[in-house]
């Protein structure tokens, strides 16, 4: 989740270890089934300061005359100029093209429909827990999960059914 929200890996793991040790910090006398939501509010939490830098960062680089970073890259460059070397490499190649589109998809997303569908899709928490982590309603989450399903469904319909 992380990694999609910031399109590095290493940032994301910076931030997944931060919001961790915020969680044990603050919640560690909670009972673990309340963990898992508090622990992706504190992500969520630490994803938006991110973006805020992030957008800090980039108008002083406009404003310097700054160029862009391999961070802007479209993800998924590398396995684009993969060549065929085994058989079967064709679907396979396929398989990892469409899993690369699926995440450039999702980084693409507005932050609260990209939380609300990866909390509910990808980490299978109901409703109510999704909105206690994203910090909102049950019926926002609804819409920013529902509003994610239809964009993407848009943009990946020739790789997903």
């Amino acid at each position: 989740m992380a990694e999609i929200a910031t399109g590095n890996r290493d940032d994301a793991l910076d931030l997944v270890q931060d919001a961790m040790l915020g969680l044990v910090k603050s919640y560690g006398d909670r009972e673990a089934a309340d963990w898992p939501p508090l622990f992706y509010r504190i992500l969520q939490s630490r994803i938006r300061d991110g973006y805020r830098r992030k957008r800090v960062r980039n108008r002083f680089r406009v404003w310097l005359g700054g160029r862009r970073s391999e961070d802007d890259e479209s993800i998924g460059d590398a396995i684009q100029h993969l060549a065929d070397t085994r058989p079967g490499i064709e679907r396979q190649l396929m398989g990892e093209d469409a899993m690369s589109r699926l995440q450039v998809a999702l980084q693409a997303l507005p932050l609260r429909q990209q939380q609300a569908f990866l909390l509910r899709a990808w980490e299978g928490m109901d409703v109510s827990a999704t909105a206690f982590a994203m910090g909102c309603s049950e019926g926002s989450v609804k819409t920013h999960y529902s509003r994610a399903i239809h964009r993407l469904r848009e943009q990946l319909e020739d790789d997903w059914p």
